[in-house]
């Protein structure tokens, strides 16, 4: 894929993921720096999964070089952009050095600096819709589809969450289908919990190379539990992580990371809303915490997570933004 890599004539942030034009933050982006009072414009870069390292050295050293470019968002690409461009910053906040991966770049002076906002926003995100005490009372489990950076947070928030006293699913289930990123995670979690009172934590990880493998684990859930999709398939890829004759859990909650795309498994989800009285939660809300927070840190701007002014972003967003809902 060719960026168009002009120097900036005012103030850019920058948009690094795979369909960037297709995205709402294009026309939610101008919208909101009005409000905020942020004289930038926004402007994307696409690149291929996995892409090559210097197609990603290409375009940060452009950011890192360019007086008017602010800084990025990065989705997908954030554990292979860091691997390829470590180099290049300066420094890496707290969360980007223990899970190395960034979704944010920003400047600060002449220093490049890299960010992990994600384990943050996620939780953000999760507790929009999961009450403190659900877990609690319901003894419920969740299953995380997916083993790559976006599961990597979620389990970052839930350990973090535990390391502070709060409640839990009563077993968190991750399956992936290849096996080099389960197992990087099931490394990661165990290095989080160690040398810690959190050794009960009960994380199970099972390989799942075909969609019936994780339809079996779905059947086998709670009344109440979580399914996650934390692939991408369905935006970045085409398809479902689930086959069509997958039974969610009895008032289960399913939540897809994304909220455009093709959304097969929120298609899966709908069938079965009333007959299995779901909750069904898309990606809207944790595209909104994503964006807001790495706005803030390019453009060391203070935007708070709730209240009147984050109100005010989401409204602004869905009524420019937001995308429309399939029936079901």
């Amino acid at each position: 894929m060719a960026n168009d890599y002009t120097k900036a004539e005012k103030l850019t942030i920058y948009f690094i993921g795979v369909t960037t034009g297709k995205s709402s933050i294009m026309r939610v982006f101008p919208e909101w720096a009005k409000y905020l009072g942020i004289d930038a414009e926004i402007k994307g870069f696409d690149f291929r999964l996995h892409d090559d390292a210097a197609s990603y050295m290409e375009a940060v050293k452009f950011i890192k070089d360019d007086p008017l470019s602010a800084g990025a968002l990065v989705t997908t690409h954030k554990l292979d952009l860091l691997d390829a461009c470590r180099s290049e910053f300066n420094g890496l906040g707290p969360y980007a050095m223990e899970l190395h991966e960034i979704s944010s770049i920003s400047k600060r002076g002449d220093e490049l600096w890299g960010h992990a906002k994600d384990p943050i926003t996620v939780g953000l995100s999760f507790e929009a819709f999961a009450k403190d005490g659900y877990w609690t009372e319901t003894g419920a489990e969740m299953l995380i589809l997916g083993a790559g950076g976006s599961s990597l947070a979620l389990v970052t928030y839930l350990i973090g969450r535990a390391k502070a006293g709060r409640d839990l699913p009563s077993r968190i289930v991750i399956n992936n289908r290849s096996q080099p990123r389960l197992t990087e995670l099931k490394k990661h979690t165990a290095k989080m919990i160690k040398n810690s009172d959190l050794s009960s934590l009960n994380f199970e990880f099972n390989l799942a190379p075909e969609a019936i493998d994780n339809d079996a684990v779905v059947a086998g859930l709670k009344v109440g539990s979580l399914v996650v999709n934390a692939t991408g398939l369905g935006k970045d890829g085409p398809g479902s992580p689930l086959t069509d004759d997958v039974v969610f859990p009895e008032k289960g909650i399913v939540w897809e990371f994304n909220y455009r795309g093709d959304l097969v498994f929120l298609d899966q989800a709908n069938a079965q809303k009333k007959r299995r009285n779901l909750q069904i939660e898309d990606g809207w809300i944790y595209f909104i915490h994503g964006w807001t927070r790495v706005i803030a840190e390019v453009f060391h701007k203070d935007i708070p997570t709730a209240g009147p002014v984050f109100n005010e972003l989401c409204m602004i967003a869905a009524r420019v933004g937001a995308p429309a809902k399939k029936a079901g």
